[in-house]
């Protein structure tokens, strides 16, 4: 049996909420087949991050030559690097083997506001990893380092998501979330703005959404959906996970990225 192939290129969280492993189990329900390069290890859990370890350059390219040269993915997301040399590392391989359907979530501020990559990484990004995405997914927060403005409405949001659309040549989807225009989010492209308006639901365990979404809108683009109807099915695979109300942890917890899953493997697995 064949089946389509996403890679996710991003780090390693070992609460299992978000990063590599929040995409790989994403795009396993979303019915494609995870491939993945790390770009750090991480120790944490749903209250916190208590160490970083980057990967090298050098071992993050062994990677992805080794999915592109026998597993080459039909979609590629791309999540959290946090140096300038990874990220021209990820840029010079997806040139080199002419990668499709790139996702890039720019994980660069933190919805608490507190910054997560180097000023020179974030140039980096800019320069040479954006303008091969096919569409960019950046939080209210990341949209303004991008556009270069503050987002306070809708309109806001529109005209950040035209600045950043036409400066580097990609789609964008701006995320709205829950402290502004609730759940609904901008996409833009080709000089179109369309709103995918969501539902909200009262689950304060939402730790790794950005890193869920934009591995569904890679998984949809690897089966061939357009990126509007991906970016629609990606929207309501969130909010079935976030509606489980999965509760782990003391902290902000997961999702349920499972609660679509359903077999005789499973049974047995409550507690």
């Amino acid at each position: 049996m064949k089946k389509r192939i996403a890679l996710t290129i991003a780090g390693s969280d070992s609460g299992g909420g978000a990063g590599i492993q929040a995409d790989i189990k994403t795009m396993t329900v979303n019915g494609v087949f995870a491939a993945s390069a790390v770009t750090a290890l991480t120790a944490q859990n749903t209250t916190g991050v208590t160490g970083i370890m980057d990967s090298t350059p050098e071992f993050l390219a062994a990677q992805i030559d080794a999915v592109f040269t026998d597993l080459r993915p039909d979609a590629v997301k791309i999540g959290m690097v946090s140096s300038a040399a990874l990220i021209e590392t990820i840029a010079d391989k997806l040139t080199e083997y002419g990668a499709d359907h790139v996702v890039v979530d720019p994980v660069m501020v933190a919805t608490s506001g507190a910054r997560l990559i180097s000023e020179e990484a974030v140039g980096t990004l800019k320069e040479r990893l954006l303008p091969l995405a096919e569409v960019i997914t950046p939080n209210i927060a990341e949209a303004e380092v991008l556009s270069d403005m503050e987002i306070h409405t809708p309109d806001d949001m529109t005209k950040a998501a035209e600045l950043i659309g036409e400066k580097y040549g990609c789609a964008v989807l701006v995320k709205g979330g829950h402290d502004l225009n609730d759940a609904n989010d901008l996409l833009y492209k080709d000089g179109e703005a369309v709103w995918f308006n969501g539902r909200r639901i009262d689950n304060p365990n939402t730790h790794g959404t950005g890193c869920t979404l934009s591995s569904a809108i890679a998984a949809n683009l690897a089966k061939g959906f357009d990126l509007e109807e991906s970016v629609r099915r990606a929207k309501e695979y969130i909010s079935g996970a976030l509606a489980a109300m999965l509760d782990l942890g003391e902290g902000r917890g997961p999702m349920d990225h499972a609660f679509d899953v359903k077999g005789k493997f499973t049974e047995g697995a409550c507690r």
